[in-house]
């Protein structure tokens, strides 16, 4: 019995794999984009380079779309930016590279870290692409490594009612390749088959 729950969880990290990392084949596009920023207060601290951003706050570059109650943003000194978003719930939204489909994403908290390249989701996470979504209390994803990780914890985790703390997968089948198309047959006798 033993191998059972052990192959269920493995094919749940896989399904979370697929999930998360198609969030790093977003739009590409998107990072030679204007940001635009809108939110209801903003303090900006040029010397530390911060900006911290209060009050509905939007964020759009490109196809993304962060949205929360509080938005930080630190940019480095060779313009690397880290961000993070708090909210109930913070969301982040972004186009797949190459594809006609959305990534979508809730927590509570959401950082962003450019130099890295990584997406870290923080408590009641929930990750989504078209039908299929992963749940937990942290969802991460390191591009540079094609690493992931989604940890279940407790009560605040996004797991649903029953509050148990465990990761959640849902993962709709995909559909079938079309056969490929037999060649077409004359019905028409041919010729010189007739002639003989």
């Amino acid at each position: 019995m033993r191998g059972k729950p052990a192959l269920l969880a493995r094919a749940t990290l896989v399904a979370a794999a697929l999930l998360v990392a198609s969030a790093a084949q977003a739009e590409k596009a998107d990072r030679n984009k204007p940001i635009h920023l809108e939110a209801d207060r903003v303090t900006v601290d040029d010397a530390k380079q911060i900006s911290t951003f209060t009050g509905n706050v939007v964020l759009t570059q490109g196809s993304m779309v962060l949205r929360g109650d509080k938005m930080e943003v630190r940019q480095d000194r060779e313009g690397f930016r880290q961000g993070v978003v708090w909210g109930n719930l913070a969301y982040f939204r972004q186009k797949r590279e190459g594809y006609d489909e959305l990534i979508e994403g809730w927590s509570e908290r959401i950082e962003y870290d450019s130099r890295a390249d990584k997406l870290q989701m923080f408590t009641r996470a929930m990750l989504k692409r078209g039908q299929d979504e992963v749940r937990g209390n942290y969802i991460s994803y390191d591009a540079n490594n094609e690493f992931f990780q989604v940890v279940g914890g407790g009560t605040k985790s996004a797991s649903g009612p029953s509050g148990d703390g465990r990761v959640r997968a849902i993962m709709q089948p995909r559909p079938k390749e079309p056969a490929a198309a037999s060649p077409s047959v004359s019905l028409k006798a041919d010729d010189s088959a007739v002639r003989k």
